[in-house]
C-alpha cells in the first residue's frame, strides 16, 4: 500500500530533523574529544614531578627562555606530549580504516600482523644488526610495508574477503612473534633492555628526531585518507554495492592501505607498537558518535586522548613508572576477548 500523500512531507521532515540531529550530535562529540584532547595535552605539559604554571608553559612553547621550564617543558614534556598526539591519531584514523573496509572490528594493524612486522624488524635490527636509532626506525617501517603486501597478497583471490585476510594476519602475526622472542632470548642484557623498551611501546626520552618524521607523515596521509572517507564508508555495503554506487574498489582499497599502513609505520618507528590503540579507538568512536558519517577524525580524536591519557597515568597514577604501551594494553586485552566471546555467543564468526 503506497503511504497518502498527506503524510509524505511530515516524513521528509522527521527525516531532515533526524539528519540535523545527528550532524549535530556528532558536531558536539568531536568537539568535546577536541577539547579533551587540548586539555590533556597542557596537562601533560604542566603536570610532572615539578608543576609549571600555564603562563611558563605558553611562553616556552611560544620559544622565550624560561629557567627551568625551557629545559623540563621544551626539550622533555612538549616533544613527548607531541609525539603522543600524533601517534595516538595516526594508530586511531589507520586502525578503524581496516576496520571500516573490512567490516570487521577485529581487522586493526594490531591483529593482522603489521605492528608484529615492524617489532620483528626493530627487534633484529637492534639486537642482530646493532643499528642506530635512525636505522631502526626506517627498517621498522619498510617491514611493515613488505608485511602488510604479504598478507594482502595471500588473502587475495577474486577480491579480498575481511575474513580471510584476518586469519591469515593472525597467522602471519604469531610468526612473526615467534621471530622475535627467539631474538630477544639470545640478546645480550643492554640490547635486550634497549629492544624491550622499543617493543613495548614507550614515549620515555623522546626527541625531536623521531616526533618530526611522525608528524610529517600524518600531515600528508591523514589528508588522503579523508579524502577516501566516501568511498570507504560506501565499501561497508559490500564491493558489489559500493562498484554499483560508483566506487572504485580496488584502486580505494589499495589507496586506503598503503595510506594507513603508512600511518601505522610512521607511528610505530617513533614510539614503539603502543598495544591496542588501533584497535580500541573505532569502537570507541564509534559508540560516542554513532552512524552516519565517517569515523576517521573521531577515531583519531579517541586515539590521541588514549595515549595522552596513558602515557601521564603510567607516569604518574602508579607506584612504578609503566611504559605507555603497558597501560593502553591493560585496557585493551580484556575488550579484544569480550569481543570474541561476543561474536562467538552472537553465531558469528570474525
Amino acid at each position: 500500500m503506497s503511504v497518502p500523500a498527506v503524510t509524505r512531507p511530515s516524513v521528509l521532515r522527521d527525516v531532515t530533523r533526524g539528519r540535523v540531529r545527528n550532524a549535530t550530535h556528532r558536531r558536539l562529540v568531536v568537539l568535546t574529544l577536541v577539547v579533551l584532547v587540548l586539555a590533556g595535552f597542557a596537562v601533560t605539559l604542566m603536570a610532572g614531578q615539578t608543576f609549571y604554571p600555564p603562563r611558563d608553559v605558553v611562553r616556552v612553547v611560544l620559544g622565550e627562555q624560561v629557567p627551568g621550564a625551557s629545559f623540563t617543558v621544551g626539550r622533555l614534556r612538549l616533544p613527548r606530549a607531541v609525539l603522543a598526539v600524533v601517534a595516538g591519531f595516526s594508530f586511531g584514523m589507520a586502525g578503524v580504516t581496516f576496520q571500516t573496509m573490512l567490516r570487521n572490528p577485529l581487522a586493526s594493524p594490531d591483529i593482522i600482523g603489521i605492528s608484529s612486522g615492524a617489532s620483528a624488524a626493530a627487534a633484529i635490527a637492534i639486537v642482530t644488526l646493532s643499528l642506530d636509532e635512525i636505522q631502526v626506525s626506517v627498517l621498522a617501517i619498510v617491514a611493515a610495508l613488505v608485511v602488510a603486501l604479504v598478507v594482502y597478497g595471500l588473502a587475495f583471490r577474486d577480491g579480498v574477503v575481511g575474513t580471510r585476510l584476518i586469519l591469515i594476519g593472525i597467522g602471519i602475526s604469531a610468526m612473526l612473534d615467534s621471530v622475535t622472542s627467539y631474538v630477544l632470548s639470545r640478546a645480550a642484557e643492554w640490547d635486550l633492555q634497549e629492544a624491550m623498551r622499543w617493543l613495548t611501546g614507550s614515549l620515555n626520552g623522546v626527541s625531536w628526531d623521531q616526533t618530526v618524521p611522525a608528524l610529517l607523515a600524518l600531515a600528508v596521509l591523514a589528508p588522503v585518507l579523508l579524502s577516501q572517507a566516501r568511498d570507504l564508508s560506501a565499501m561497508q555495503l559490500g564491493d558489489d554495492t559500493a562498484s554499483a554506487l560508483g566506487v572504485r574498489v580496488e584502486r580505494t582499497r589499495i589507496t586506503v592501505i598503503v595510506a594507513a599502513v603508512c600511518l601505522i609505520a610512521f607511528a610505530t618507528a617513533a614510539a614503539g607498537p603502543i598495544a591496542f590503540v588501533a584497535f580500541l579507538s573505532g569502537p570507541i568512536a564509534a559508540r560516542l558518535v554513532g552512524g552516519g558519517g565517517s569515523l576517521l577524525v573521531p577515531a583519531g580524536l579517541v586515539g590521541a586522548l588514549l595515549v595522552l591519557a596513558a602515557d601521564f597515568a603510567g607516569q604518574f597514577a602508579f607506584d612504578t613508572r609503566f611504559p605507555v604501551g603497558v597501560v593502553t594494553g591493560v585496557l585493551g586485552a580484556p575488550y579484544l576477548v569480550y569481543l570474541i566471546v561476543r561474536t562467538h555467543r552472537a553465531g558469528g564468526s570474525i
